[in-house]
């Protein structure tokens, strides 16, 4: 794997410091920190809705085919 020892994740740390800089990091990490957060509720309160369309779909094409 890429990242199996500590000294390739601290390349890679000092590589994206170099590119973003300082500052920009820990924004850019709030920001995809607050993404991932949202998009998880969303695949949550998605999922009930798919259990509970599941059986509804799944009777109504039975009726069709008898």
């Amino acid at each position: 794997m890429f990242l199996r020892e500590p000294s390739h994740i601290l390349l890679l740390l000092l590589v994206l410091v170099i590119l973003f800089g300082a500052k920009r990091l820990p924004d850019s990490a709030r920001a995809l920190g607050r993404s991932l957060r949202i998009f998880k509720s969303e695949v949550k309160e998605l999922s009930p809705e798919e259990k509970k369309a599941k059986p509804d779909s799944d009777s109504g094409d039975t009726a069709s085919h008898s």
